[in-house]
């Protein structure tokens, strides 16, 4: 009987760049990002020392068009999924790339208002009835179970 084992990455942290969305062959849309986390602490001799981590982030399908929509750099989120390795070889040179594949993603910085007013279709907040409010929830939190191809499908 094969052990359990556990592959997941929950971070906090700051878009480095704005979404970038592609589309596969297949037609399955996947953005990819990069936030920023920061870690600080005290040396031996009392200073403050702060180092910045940078992790690439891959989302698929309406997850992917939802981040390259509403995403910016600079915006702090939480991010959930999976720590992936990818291989490949360009000009005889062997290539890997570490990524998180996210399978969910919060917002934690306030939208800009021109993002809010295309999510609630210009209402204020005091006209939109439960179920639009619900709707624009939905869009600030993914978190979708669904067909996910290989990386390896990527044209890019």
């Amino acid at each position: 009987m094969a052990s359990r084992s556990l592959n997941k990455a929950l971070l906090i942290g700051n878009l480095t760049r704005d979404p970038e969305l592609k589309y596969t062959p297949k037609g399955n849309a996947v953005c990819t990002f990069s936030i920023a986390t920061n870690s600080t602490w005290k040396d031996s001799d009392g200073n403050v020392q702060e180092i910045a981590e940078f992790h690439n982030i891959v989302t698929w399908n309406k997850l992917a068009e939802i981040c390259s929509q509403i995403l910016k750099t600079g915006m702090k989120v939480y991010i959930e999924g999976e720590i992936r390795t990818r291989k490949w070889e360009k000009d005889g040179i062997q290539r890997n790339r570490t990524e998180i594949r996210a399978d969910d993603m919060k917002i934690l910085s306030p939208l800009p208002k021109n993002v809010e007013s295309e999510m609630d279709g210009g209402k204020s907040d005091e006209s939109m009835n439960s179920k639009e409010e619900d709707d624009t929830k939905a869009k600030k939190t993914v978190a979708e179970e669904s067909e996910i191809d290989s990386i390896d499908d990527l044209p890019f």
